[in-house]
């Protein structure tokens, strides 16, 4: 397999979301989170005008529902790929199945015997604002909840996959930082709909190079 040029990335959330990676090589980014975030989509980005959001947030630049990012309880790492890559798709639907058989692989090296996603994209009523509420090809489920949410921005040179793998389901949290109702029904809907990884982010990580190797 072609080799990765891997990074490590520090600084504000919101920093590393609005700056393109450059797409002359395949990277693998590991991002280290400094402080809680809610991470918006585009399509989300008249919703909340109004609303008091209480933490950091910021505007991704792909679409989907809001991922809410917490040092140590997600790990959240990007890949990008240069267009004509050999792991490029033209078909956007199915362009990151190769990125959630990556996933499984790393989840079985740490014992856990995860499903990549293959059929159609899963709407409901939560979906449009929280990411692990929907579904798409690509993405990781357990016992058939989300585990790891995968966003894609492309572009004329390549495709940058942005990850998270969900340590942590604060459900209640989210409900209330997006103001979702009814709220019990919602923070109901939600447990049902995704879960966390039990187990060390770090040992996942290392799990995750390994199999790119």
């Amino acid at each position: 397999m072609e080799s990765w040029i891997v990074k490590k990335s520090e600084g504000s959330v919101a920093d590393r979301h609005l700056t393109l990676p450059s797409f002359d090589a395949r990277q693998i980014i590991i991002h280290e989170i400094d402080k809680p975030t809610m991470v918006f989509g585009t399509a989300q980005r008249n919703n909340y005008l109004d609303v008091e959001i209480k933490c950091d947030y910021v505007y991704r630049k792909s679409g989907g529902g809001a991922v809410f990012l917490e040092p140590g309880q997600v790990l959240w790492v990007d890949f990008v790929i240069p267009r004509g890559d050999l792991l490029w798709c033209d078909d956007i639907r199915y362009s990151s199945v190769w990125l959630g058989e990556l996933w499984v692989s790393a989840l079985r090296g740490v014992g856990l015997s995860g499903v990549v996603y293959d059929g159609e994209i899963r709407k409901n009523e939560l979906s449009p604002f929280v990411c692990f509420a929907g579904l798409t090809t690509g993405e990781v489920t357990l016992f058939g909840k989300k585990i790891i949410g995968i966003s894609q921005r492309r572009t004329r040179e390549g495709a940058w996959f942005q990850c998270a793998a969900l340590f942590s389901w604060p459900v209640k949290a989210i409900v209330d930082l997006l103001h979702l109702e009814p709220r019990e029904k919602s923070i109901e809907d939600l447990f049902e709909l995704a879960a966390p990884i039990e187990g060390d982010p770090d040992e996942l990580l290392q799990a995750l190079i390994k199999s790119v190797d």
